[in-house]
């Protein structure tokens, strides 16, 4: 039998505490406790994530990052390239919950199917037109053809690539809701990993012969 102290006031503590407890998992990063945490990227020590560079050592140059400023090298396979504004780069977003990329892509260019495993991304094409797509879990492709000042979102996790499909150069610009959202491009995963993912492993996985196999790791120069 119920005591009397676990009358309305329990019930209703308990009903705050189970609505209140999904709301952490709405960000990607934790919610920062002070201003901000310039990242010191040189610490021995780091507890998912970056600890603070000292107050006294932190200017204004912490916040501001130029980096996205010029055109990528497009000279490679893919015909893209991704210039980073993570944490890495830009020390001043730790534990802010954001960053920005620069892709840039030579006309017939590609940046190839990947996934951000810690962020939601979102992006708007500067110049261009873009082939824009990602696949769920259940397999849906959902796709559309981009140009510039039109924007686009791909949901955590999934995998998504974009492609030019134009005549000329385009670029985007993209955002995340991490301060570094990580990526994980297949064909350089499965193809060119350290050790080398077995062959029989990939040729089982893809449903062909080893030469296949072997003939696309030495494109990636495994």
């Amino acid at each position: 039998m119920a005591s009397s102290s676990s009358s309305p006031y329990q019930l209703l503590f308990s009903l705050t505490v189970l609505l209140l407890l999904p709301l952490s998992s709405l960000s990607a990063d934790p919610d920062p406790l002070q201003d901000f945490c310039v990242a010191n990227l040189n610490a021995t020590i780091s507890v998912n994530g970056f600890p603070c560079k000292p107050i006294s050592e932190v200017t204004s140059e912490d916040f501001f990052f130029s980096g996205l400023m010029n055109e990528g090298n497009t000279s490679n396979a893919f015909g893209s390239a991704v210039t980073l504004g993570n944490v890495l780069e830009f020390p001043g977003l730790n534990t802010l919950g954001i960053s920005m990329n620069r892709v840039d892509f030579a006309p017939g260019g590609i940046n190839p199917p990947h996934s951000h495993p810690r962020a939601t991304e979102s992006g708007v094409v500067i110049e261009g037109n873009l082939l824009v797509g990602f696949v769920t879990t259940n397999n849906v492709y959902y796709y559309k053809i981009l140009s510039a000042g039109q924007m686009f979102v791909i949901p955590r996790g999934l995998v998504h690539f974009q492609k030019n499909v134009g005549e000329g150069k385009a670029h985007t610009f993209t955002a995340f809701n991490s301060h570094f959202p990580g990526a994980v491009i297949f064909s350089t995963t499965l193809f060119a990993s350290t050790p080398s993912i077995p062959n029989e492993v990939l040729t089982q996985t893809f449903q062909v012969e080893e030469e296949v196999i072997k003939s696309i790791k030495s494109k990636f120069g495994a």
